[in-house]
């Protein structure tokens, strides 16, 4: 779509969080909107789906028309099996929306009963099916009955029935394959809310372009990838990313926050991705990792930065295999190694990992020192360092950093160390990548070559040398020296000021003389 049609788009979008806003937080009228856009997709997907592939030629070629219960039935059983769920005629968004937007004189415009009943219906209508695990509980965080929507049920009403004749009026453009209009308005929302709620909401969402630097990253030199993987997948935009460089044959990922986890799973169908091919799980990775068996060929992740964990306070830790193998578990302030050390076991032998990081995994001591150790000398697993600039990330101003892993690497005897933290554009208060910043660092990655104060291969002596502290300014010189002084220049320059001066005080004492008072000098 154009940049004037997204600009439209957007302005829609943000008139309908306007209509909810200063009722709820931010973090909290997401789940509604984004909720919402996705009942719409799902109606609009089943309407196309029906009228394109099964009436085609039957009497009635208008889904939202069909009345005959056999018709309805085989269209039923088609849907679960191509699309995983299934929508009556009678319970498509655009009909719910204009029933809530009907003559309030003649029949009742109260939707909200029928509404909460075709969320349900369309979580159940999947029950004992392939994709029952990929569309349970998926509306539990839409609460039709909060107060926070209004006082009373009429009020609810309304304000419900605002955002659903809003979203009812915008073209989703899902029968043209080369649009994503529902791709952007979902990202749109997402990283709106993300800006605007700061920490709470930045949690699940990764800037766009930072994601296409680790999607770049995982897929050099593939066209095609059996599986990605991320271990705090958040809203999954890092998975989707991935899909955009390589076709992907299935997506997994791990959320420990239940409302993210769903946003995942609404997200990732969102973007056309099957049931079948994605494997999204709701728990705490680092205690209870659900894909322990598996093994992934891309990794893409962006923790929480220095997230507090057990660590040796549950003793199990030092017995598992994921961490059991470099000397010292991650400390208990800081899990950040915990996650590294967990994603290089679901690591396969031909696979790329990319993780953002804070910068104190490059240098901090204790347990971190041992385990960046063991990585960099036993495994000889870090294949690039690259620094960050600082302020990319809603909620925090850290500098930050992406680890480069692989298991079995093509350049084993060096390290790539790239300093990209001066490259960068400014967005209001925040600090944004360019496509010519993104491509920069990409390439600085593949090229593998030094490039004046932006990248240095360093030798695996030298790293032993800094004692395996990867702090970047030790490997690359970003040092600008002072320019040359013009020494007679300067002379030259001092003796007009001089001259100048002796002039003004001239003109000083002249006046004074006028004036009949005495020079202050």
């Amino acid at each position: 779509m154009s940049e004037d049609q997204k600009k439209q788009l957007e302005k829609q979008l943000w008139n309908i969080a306007d209509t909810l806003r200063g009722k709820m937080d931010a973090d909290e009228f997401r789940d509604y909107i984004l909720g919402f856009i996705f009942f719409k997709y799902l109606s609009e997907k089943q309407y196309l789906y029906a009228n394109n592939e099964l009436l085609v030629g039957e009497e009635v070629e208008d889904y939202r028309l069909v009345t005959d219960p056999e018709t309805i039935e085989v269209i039923r059983e088609e849907s679960l099996e191509k699309l995983g769920y299934f929508l009556p005629p009678e319970d498509l968004f655009s009909n719910i929306a204009k029933r809530g937007n009907g003559d309030k004189s003649g029949k009742s415009n109260f939707i909200l009963d029928d509404l909460q009943r075709i969320l349900n219906d369309i979580q159940n209508s999947t029950m004992g099916t392939e994709s029952e695990d990929d569309f349970i509980n998926l509306f539990e965080d839409l609460d039709l009955n909060s107060t926070k929507l209004g006082r009373t049920t009429d009020a609810r009403n309304d304000i419900i029935v605002r955002v659903l004749t809003h979203l009812d009026a915008i073209d989703f453009e899902l029968s043209n394959s080369e649009s994503d209009v529902l791709g952007d308005a979902y990202e749109y929302m997402i990283g709106k809310f993300a800006s605007g709620a700061g920490k709470k909401a930045g949690e699940f969402y990764t800037p766009q372009q930072v994601s296409k630097v680790l999607a770049k990253l995982v897929t050099t030199g593939k066209k095609r990838i059996l599986n990605v993987y991320d271990p705090t997948c958040g809203s999954g935009s890092l998975l989707l990313r991935v899909g955009k460089e390589v076709e992907v044959s299935e997506y997994c990922g791990q959320e420990m926050n239940r409302t993210t986890y769903n946003l995942a799973r609404m997200n990732m169908i969102l973007h056309g991705v099957h049931y079948s091919k994605f494997n999204l799980k709701q728990d705490d990775t680092l205690e209870n990792p659900m894909h322990k068996d598996q093994r992934f060929e891309a990794i893409v992740a962006n923790p929480p930065f220095s997230a507090k964990w057990k660590g040796d306070d549950n003793p199990l830790n030092a017995q598992d295999e994921r961490f059991s193998r470099y000397g010292r578990v991650a400390p208990k302030s800081a899990a950040d190694y915990a996650f590294v050390q967990h994603m290089l076991y679901q690591l396969a032998d031909n696979g790329t990992m990319a993780c953002i990081l804070p910068h104190g995994v490059l240098f901090r001591g204790g347990a971190e020192a041992v385990i960046r150790e063991y990585i960099i000398k036993d495994m000889n697993a870090l294949d690039a360092v690259i620094g960050l600039p600082a302020n990319l990330f809603y909620g925090t101003s850290i500098p930050t950093c992406i680890l480069v892993m692989k298991k079995c690497r093509t350049s084993p005897n060096d390290v790539l160390f790239v300093d990209a933290s001066k490259d960068f554009d400014k967005e209001g208060t925040q600090n944004v990548l360019t496509d010519e910043h993104v491509d920069k660092i990409v390439s600085a990655y593949r090229q593998r070559i030094n490039i004046d104060r932006y990248s240095y291969v360093a030798t695996m002596d030298e790293i032993a040398e800094n004692d395996y502290n990867l702090n970047i300014p030790r490997y690359v010189d970003t040092f600008e020296p002072e320019p040359r002084v013009d020494i007679a220049q300067v002379a030259k320059e001092i003796k007009e000021i001089d001259l100048q001066l002796s002039d003004a005080d001239q003109q000083i004492a002249d006046f004074c003389r006028q004036l009949g008072i005495d020079a202050p000098f």
